[in-house]
């Protein structure tokens, strides 16, 4: 009699109220590869009429989780807007701040963070998103991080900090640019993990000599690169640490010219830029400065500012600098000419990997444990760190 009442309740129950119950209708529309527009409307139309938003899958992910995989933007301001929790973690201590920048989707990242996300939130094996973004090459995530406070030097529970991350995957962007943050080269390149492990034995024992190439480059140089070449170009030193007193006297003194290259073919531009101190570059500006001008690697001082991060050196040197020599576009995984033109990777191994043959490879692989959930007719690959 009473398996007889409640399916009569359940007969009775409206489709709409029947649909905003069932405990995947949000995630699921998340999941959808429905046009964004459709996608949108839809998921509006169920926020609208009181879906929950707390609702999770098996594995304890909420709609905002799916909609950080997906990288569907507009869903996920939606989401936060009407009350999802930034901080849901999933089963392994995953927040949608965590798969965004494993995704690399910084602009579902950058709404989550804006929505009071934690930066420096770890997960149950201490990877913080910046550990995500330097395992996965995320470039354009991991710049993103750092501005909003993420720290570079945190470990996770092996004893490895973002940088050996990055050296194992052979990202070398994500690896320099991770270097450069650091409060010195050493504290980088010879910090060990828990296994006695530098960045270096990583790279030696998964192959990836990009990263060995460059480690032994800076090595040559020493602690700090730049420390050298103040001897021979000081102005490009002074432009480097954002020292604009000595800059000036350099300048006004006919001790160098303006637009003077250093044996990398970098401006006081190009230095100051790297280092994005816009009082620097504003009177290298005003004093005829070229902003067209490109290093041996074909930057302009805007495609250097881009790289490292600082929006506003490439807004005050965007109107400046021509069509010709630097270029706006984004970060596209898709876009092979970008990343052959700036050095990023577009994958999560490096081209040098495609040299390998089968049993190096599958060497190189043996340290990650790689578990697959399925989901929708589909497969995330989740790697466990090594």
């Amino acid at each position: 009699m009473q398996r007889h009442c409640q399916e009569n309740a359940n007969h009775h129950v409206s489709p709409k109220n029947r649909l905003l119950t069932h405990p995947f209708c949000l995630y699921k529309f998340c999941h959808f590869s429905f046009d964004s527009l459709t996608l949108q409307s839809c998921l509006h139309w169920l926020l609208w009429h009181g879906a929950d938003t707390t609702r999770v899958t098996v594995g304890g992910w909420t709609a905002a989780h799916l909609a950080a995989i997906r990288g569907q933007d507009a869903c996920m301001q939606a989401l936060l807007l009407n009350g999802a929790d930034a901080a849901a973690q999933d089963e392994r201590g995953c927040t949608a701040s965590h798969l965004a920048a494993a995704h690399g989707h910084s602009c579902s990242l950058r709404a989550l963070l804006r929505a009071g996300a934690d930066v420096n939130v770890s997960d149950r094996n201490d990877w913080k998103p910046v550990h995500y973004a330097a395992f996965h090459g995320r470039l354009g995530c991991l710049q993103l991080l750092v501005r909003w406070g993420a720290c570079v030097d945190d470990v996770d529970n092996n004893g490895n900090l973002p940088a050996h991350l990055a050296a194992v995957e052979g990202h070398l962007h994500c690896f320099k640019f991770l270097v450069g943050k650091t409060a010195g080269v050493t504290h980088t390149l010879k910090a060990r993990n828990d296994h006695g492990e530098t960045p270096r034995d990583l790279a030696e024992r998964f192959y990836k000599d990009n990263i060995l190439q460059y480690i032994d480059a800076v090595e040559k140089e020493g602690e700090h690169p730049e420390t050298q070449e103040v001897l021979a170009f000081p102005a490009h030193g002074a432009a480097f640490k954002g020292d604009l007193l000595v800059l000036r006297r350099l300048v006004r003194s006919g001790v160098i010219n303006i637009n003077e290259r250093d044996d990398k073919g970098s401006t006081l531009l190009h230095k100051a830029a790297e280092q994005g101190h816009i009082h620097c570059l504003q009177w290298l500006v005003e004093m005829g400065a070229g902003c067209d001008i490109t290093n041996d690697a074909g930057e302009t001082p805007k495609d250097v500012a881009k790289r490292f991060g600082h929006l506003a050196a490439v807004e005050l040197l965007t109107p400046r600098t021509g069509d010709s020599n630097s270029s706006d576009e984004e970060l596209d995984a898709n876009n092979i000419k970008f990343f052959e033109t700036h050095g990023v990777e577009g994958s999560t191994d490096s081209k040098e990997d495609l040299t390998l043959d089968k049993a190096e490879k599958r060497n190189a692989r043996s340290k990650h444990c790689i578990s697959i959930i399925p989901s929708e007719g589909n497969q995330i690959v989740v790697v466990t760190p090594f």
